[in-house]
């Protein structure tokens, strides 16, 4: 297992590498700039943006923009935000960790939803509760998020008003402890609601197809024949074996802890990466949004190689070569 995650270790190099390459050339073609969202400004004169490109090196050939940006990369330096004026790597420190209590969140129960749903529905295939729970995730999986998250505010923050409009944090208050843990939780019950909702329907498929086919097999009749109660049927030989293809899945939701939700953190106002990161497109703040991909990029590829560890481990007749 050991020579195994080495392995995949160094063979993920020529993947970021090439990654790397990409993204750079994807943002360098794309029309503009950070000197050209200034434009607009009166002060902003023509002699005045050529010393902005000097100084942010946009005035030199793109093989040497990326050998310098990569340079950096190795060293751990992601260069300066344009927008908040310090280093990438402590504007995505910053903000980051507010995405990830969302997502740990939101992932939460997504997957305790969705694993209910989908398992009994799976055993109670084409009944009124399969029909009901079908039409229901998939009308929510067609929703937009930010049509859902701004229904969501109308109905619940402004003509209920259970719940927070948006932010983190109450403005002025100077909650400590327990009381600023509940501060908190009561502003991202909305987006976390808004986010699970929307994903769940998928996840719920998956777990509804997964169990139809694997309490189908024989040994299912077999641990039946025994007289098995139904409960241990499903939960102990049915589920254990249902959840080995959800591995990958679970697996590669795991970079998206990191990866904010941008068009919900931005509608609910959370100060969360995702809405950090789509500010700084507004300006064209390529450094930022150049580090974040990057980041999420590395993130992605530790989750494949975490799923094929998991996998091996948790089926014994798959052998890692």
């Amino acid at each position: 297992m050991t020579q195994f995650i080495i392995r995949r270790l160094l063979q993920s190099i020529p993947t970021l590498i090439g990654a790397s390459i990409i993204i750079f050339l994807i943002f360098a073609m794309a029309p503009g700039d950070y000197v050209t969202s200034q434009l607009q400004n009166p002060k902003m004169t023509e002699e005045r943006a050529a010393q902005l490109r000097a100084l942010y090196g946009l005035d030199k050939p793109l093989p040497q923009r990326y050998i310098s940006w990569a340079s950096g990369v190795l060293k751990g330096d992601l260069g300066d935000s344009l927008l908040f004026k310090k280093p990438v790597v402590r504007v995505i420190n910053d903000f980051i960790w507010n995405s990830f209590i969302l997502g740990v969140a939101i992932m939460f129960f997504e997957w305790l939803i969705a694993s209910i749903i989908g398992i009994y529905s799976a055993i109670r295939q084409y009944s009124v509760f399969d029909t009901i729970a079908t039409l229901l995730v998939f009308i929510l999986y067609s929703l937009p998020s930010f049509f859902l998250g701004l229904v969501m505010l109308k109905v619940f923050a402004v003509d209920l008003k259970w719940f927070p409009l948006g932010g983190m944090i109450t403005t002025g208050s100077n909650y400590t402890g327990w009381a600023h843990i509940v501060d908190v939780a009561k502003h991202m019950v909305l987006p976390v609601a808004t986010l699970t909702l929307i994903s769940v329907g998928g996840l719920s498929r998956y777990f509804r197809a997964n169990m139809l086919e694997v309490i189908k097999q024989d040994y299912i009749r077999t641990a039946r024949a025994k007289g098995l109660k139904e409960r241990t049927v499903i939960f102990k030989h049915a589920l254990r074996n249902a959840l080995l293809p959800l591995i990958t899945l679970f697996t590669l939701e795991l970079p998206s802890l990191f990866a904010g939700a941008m068009i919900t953190e931005r509608i609910f106002n959370w100060p969360g990466i995702g809405k950090v990161v789509l500010e700084g497109i507004y300006i064209r703040d390529y450094p930022l949004f150049l580090g974040y991909t990057m980041l999420i990029t590395v993130l992605t590829i530790l989750a494949n190689i975490l799923a094929d560890v998991l996998y091996g481990v948790a089926d014994p007749r798959v052998r890692l070569k």
